[in-house]
This record gives structure tokens, C-alpha cells and sequence, in this order.
């Protein structure tokens, strides 16, 4: 749901306004849900040419790693992501809908914000 996010929040890289205009606009106009567009659209793999710059620096603060390895740590994509969906017994449980979507979008908006605040201060 990520990549979805960040797609439908103008951090889009080149790729996907130059060679597919067409996908970025579906997944927009919500023709099929963020999970199904991203598969379809992504491999189901999210790379660096798939975010601008600014989506890419905020999906590296975002996504904490230790040793290659994602971690749960509070502020996290993850820890909000299990924070978000409780009655779900693990992450790929959670149901690819717009609904879900809708519920996440916000935390992430505001750890987004909170991320611009910290890297104005540098």
C-alpha cells in the first residue's frame, strides 16, 4: 500500500509519468485496487526509479532496515502498519481494498509531514 501511497501523493518517479501515464492516472481513479495496481504496474517490487527523490528519501526513513532486514520500530512503515490493522493475524492478511487504503493513507500522511518537519531542521 506504499507505493500506492506515495503515487497518489505526487512522488511518483519520471518512469511512471513518462512511460505510464495511463497506470499512474487507473491507479488515481482507483479503477483497481492499490495491491492489484501495484503488482500489475510494479512487479510487486518497489525500486528507487518508481519514487522521485523525495518519495525515495522518505521511503529509506520510513522503512527501517538493521543488517538488510526490515524492523518494527515505533514511527515505522510496518509498526504502523500492525498498528493499523490489529484484527489481522499478520500483514499479508490485510485486505487489498480501498477501504484499507483509506484507513492507513492517513497515518502515513502524517508521518510524511512529521518527516518534512525533521528534514527542514537539517
Amino acid at each position: 500500500m506504499f507505493a500506492s501511497w506515495a503515487l497518489t501523493r505526487g512522488l511518483a518517479g519520471a518512469i511512471h509519468h513518462e512511460d505510464f501515464p495511463e497506470a499512474l492516472e487507473s491507479l488515481k481513479q482507483r479503477r483497481e485496487t492499490p495491491g492489484s495496481w501495484f503488482y500489475k504496474a510494479c512487479d510487486g517490487k518497489l525500486i528507487d526509479e518508481d519514487l522521485n527523490d523525495e518519495g525515495n528519501r522518505f521511503a529509506q526513513f520510513y522503512y527501517a532496515e538493521a543488517d538488510g532486514q526490515l524492523i518494527i520500530r515505533a514511527g515505522s512503515f510496518l509498526a504502523d502498519y500492525e498498528a493499523t490493522f490489529p484484527e489481522f493475524d499478520d500483514l499479508y492478511s490485510v485486505t487489498d481494498t480501498w477501504e484499507s487504503f483509506d484507513r492507513l493513507s492517513p497515518i502515513i500522511d502524517r508521518r510524511f509531514q512529521e518527516w518534512r518537519n525533521l528534514t527542514r531542521l537539517d
